[in-house]
């Protein structure tokens, strides 16, 4: 029994030093996030035929977790692109006479960039970095009459903040016509977004955040109000027209080819997700969160988010962006942290290197975040 052991243990040494030599830096960035295992396996899973029966089942079998992940009755659709695709084509297909973009970070801000590409009459709410969208900014926008569809990214990566989507989606019932679309790019399968309760018209989200997966796959799903104003809008393309998701998606199909290996891995994950349990799991997130939150503190920094829409999956810690608390030389606690086998993230946009972030989601645990914090203290311990 001891000789077993001692060969596990070598063995596991070999796999750590070929880890190691393959240059490997453990992921603790907002996205991607670290892929298992297992879920590699998955994903590397024989190819099929994207026209077979066998496409079909695999389809059928993702969809009841899915929907139960969104808590919807709704088809939910698969694509093959980031979620950028997803939101440019939400535009495309949803906007008639003009959009209003709520900014509050990069990923949201960008988003009024791509809606003016596409040539629609867009019109930013803007707040400050840090600070949520709050549904009274939204409802004093939209009592114009000038808009027929808004954006929102519930939690933006950029600054770790997260908007009260629960309270802003209550605006649908005082604005019908208008098309609620809502990015959950790194807050789907992190926290409870209940699609069907909530009664916004597009929920969309990559998966190579909360889900941790490899990049390349996006799910979304739409209402009927969503699929009826599609079929009005001209000109709304084809690789994400919402009605060709649609009639692929009743006969668990795709409108083009896609991403096989990542279906087989989402399949995997669902399936992990559903033995975690969505209670436990959103919990862990609010949990793990909370930990790193705490570590922050702890070692005298700041957070950057307003105090109460700080993010329930990543941490974006204050650097000098905002008055008050420890200021560090982030490359090189970085630089420090590589050496240690672990990649964290700088800061993005206007606030790199002003702030520094940190990913709790995914498949981490309270050790995994443990071990974090020890190797953060190490390599601050040396700057």
């Amino acid at each position: 029994m001891a000789q077993k052991r001692l060969a596990a243990c070598h063995r596991r040494e070999l796999v750590n030093s070929f880890t190691r030599f393959m240059g490997h830096l453990k992921l603790h960035i907002p996205g991607p996030t670290e892929v298992s295992d297992k879920t590699f396996e998955a994903f590397r899973t024989p190819m099929i035929g994207h026209r077979s029966q066998d496409f079909k089942d695999l389809y059928a079998a993702v969809m009841p977790n899915l929907q139960a992940l969104l808590y919807t009755e709704r088809m939910v659709y698969l694509g093959t692109s980031s979620a950028w695709g997803i939101m440019e084509g939400a535009v495309r297909n949803l906007v008639s006479n003009g959009v209003l973009n709520c900014m509050k970070g990069a990923f949201s801000d960008k988003w009024f960039d791509v809606a003016k590409r596409c040539g629609k009459q867009a019109e930013a709410l803007q707040v400050d970095w840090g600070s949520p969208i709050l549904p009274e900014q939204i409802d004093e926008r939209l009592a114009t009459g000038k808009f027929d569809a808004v954006t929102l990214v519930h939690n933006e990566t950029s600054t770790g903040v997260m908007s009260p989507l629960y309270d802003i989606a209550m605006l649908k019932a005082k604005y019908p016509d208008v098309m609620f679309i809502v990015d959950s790019v790194s807050s789907l399968s992190g926290v409870i977004i209940e699609f069907d309760k909530l009664g916004i018209d597009l929920l969309l989200a990559g998966t190579q955040k909360a889900f941790a997966l490899p990049p390349g796959l996006s799910v979304f799903t739409a209402s009927q109000a969503a699929l009826d104003r599609a079929e009005s809008i001209n000109n709304r393309g084809y690789y994400f027209d919402l009605i060709e998701f649609q009639k692929n998606a009743e006969k668990s199909m795709t409108p083009s080819t896609p991403s096989i290996g990542h279906i087989y891995a989402l399949k995997s994950k669902l399936e992990e997700i559903m033995a975690e349990g969505l209670d436990a799991r959103f919990a862990r997130h609010a949990k793990l969160a909370q930990m790193t939150r705490d570590w922050a503190l702890r070692q005298g920094f700041t957070l950057f988010p307003e105090d109460g829409y700080e993010s329930q999956t990543l941490t974006c810690v204050n650097n000098g962006a905002k008055p008050g608390g420890r200021e560090i030389d982030v490359p090189k606690l970085q630089e420090l942290m590589k050496q240690r086998g672990i990649l964290i993230d700088g800061g993005y946009g206007r606030i790199k290197g002003k702030t520094f972030r940190l990913s709790s989601m995914g498949d981490e645990t309270k050790e995994t975040m443990q071990s974090l914090y020890n190797l953060l203290d190490e390599s601050i311990s040396q700057l």
